[in-house]
């Protein structure tokens, strides 16, 4: 989870948001994807992020249960309506990153959608062709304590989603909320939303209230496999759990909470014996960085070889099948040794495994030069982490954006001259 969109506004008189436009505000990165020569690239963000709290109202329309959504319709607001957990840290900007605060200030022609209109603008801006959309106060609904609430929202949501935003732009995907501390609604969700337009997977988020490798989760499994879905394990950080619990900053938690929520699930579910269980069935970890992996491989490894009569299921080491999954690359550990990176993409397989992903809007977002500057990157290593991968993990038919189209257009004329 990241940032609570109301903590830390500025107020809706500040004269500096009347003209707020994500164009104008993400003008240098606009200006990098062209300078880097971005048409000649297929770029899939698979972790990009709306704030769904601002057309709650809207999604509230697609709840089944009347008290539900008259709850919802009563007040739209995070942590007010009781439907959506608060926010379990403090990481706003104090008004440093604006595209918070003077989101809600934007304009925007009557249709498309406004959730549409805005991520074109930033996909556009990034040089960014597809984008995998994921909603951000909702990926702490795990968290809710009343089971109810969780799977009605989340069906809500997943049918607005499909509905108002999948339906009418080929360029945003998604990998639907799947609601796994109700298997059973867990397997509805995949049959209702199976085949919808733009939805490419099915995502988990944060700390499930039973284990990933519980028995009761097996069905689902199964239908994800059968269907070729993949399943995406999208980290969040808890403040509030007991192993988190004595930090007092909130630069610690975000430190260690991303990648101790993967490392938690990635452990279970090589241990025991997923991966063998349905060898069909891809995974892709989200939003915990790189860093992790490299050790937790080693860890398990290390682990396994003293003791492997407590993982019966495996046929091989742990850090083998770890290198068979997918990883998405936001937040990438830039700062510090680079041979580090280089020896964790050698040992993660990158140019067949890593995803690129941006995170945006989020304060901790990465560009596609993130990827695309690393200087022990090849020019294929780099298309196909920028998009080539994600392209035959979802089974993607490319979409391109505009400028990207008339720029190969003008590119060929002058060729053909």
């Amino acid at each position: 989870m990241k940032d609570n969109p109301t903590a830390g506004a500025i107020p809706a008189h500040d004269p500096s948001l009347e003209e707020f436009d994500t164009t104008k505000l993400l003008k240098n990165a606009a200006r990098q994807a062209r300078a880097r020569n971005y048409q000649d690239f297929f770029i899939m963000d698979v972790d990009a992020h709306h704030y769904e709290t601002e057309t709650l109202p809207e999604i509230m329309q697609y709840m089944d249960d009347p008290v539900l959504r008259r709850l919802g319709e009563s007040s739209g607001a995070i942590g007010r309506s009781g439907l959506l957990p608060a926010a379990m840290g403090s990481q706003d900007m104090a008004g440093r990153v604006t595209r918070y605060p003077g989101r809600r200030h934007e304009k925007v022609p009557p249709a498309p959608h406004r959730d549409i209109t805005l991520t074109r603008r930033w996909m556009d801006a990034l040089g960014v062709d597809m984008a995998c959309l994921f909603p951000t106060p909702m990926l702490m609904l795990p968290t809710h304590p009343q089971s109810d609430v969780e799977v009605g929202l989340a069906r809500a949501y997943n049918r607005w989603l499909c509905e108002r935003v999948l339906e009418e732009d080929p360029r945003i995907c998604s990998m639907l909320y799947l609601p796994l501390n109700e298997p059973h609604e867990a397997e509805r969700f995949i049959e209702e939303f199976a085949g919808r337009k733009g939805v490419i997977g099915f995502l988990t988020t944060g700390y499930t209230k039973r284990a990933v490798h519980d028995n009761a989760n097996m069905r689902v499994y199964s239908m994800l496999e059968e269907r070729g879905l993949p399943l995406g394990f999208h980290a969040v950080y808890n403040w509030s759990d007991t192993s988190l619990a004595q930090l007092n900053r909130f630069i610690s938690v975000h430190a260690l909470g991303f990648s101790i929520c993967n490392m938690l699930h990635m452990t279970n579910w090589v241990i025991n014996g997923m991966p063998e269980r349905f060898p069909g069935l891809k995974t892709i970890w989200i939003e915990s960085g790189l860093a992790w992996i490299p050790f937790l491989m080693q860890r398990l490894d290390n682990e396994y070889m003293m003791r492997t009569s407590e993982a019966p299921l495996l046929k091989r080491k742990p850090s083998d099948y770890m290198r068979e999954m997918y990883f998405s690359s936001q937040p990438m550990e830039m700062v510090g040794n680079r041979e580090a990176l280089e020896l964790t993409f050698k040992m993660i397989n990158a140019e067949t495994q890593l995803l690129y992903s941006s995170d945006y809007p989020h304060w901790d977002m990465d560009l596609p030069s993130t990827i695309h500057d690393l200087p022990f990157l090849d020019q294929t290593a780099k298309r196909n982490i920028l998009g080539g991968n994600a392209q035959r993990l979802f089974g993607l038919d490319p979409v391109l954006s505009e400028w990207k189209i008339k720029a190969r257009q003008e590119a060929a004329q002058r060729g053909q001259a």
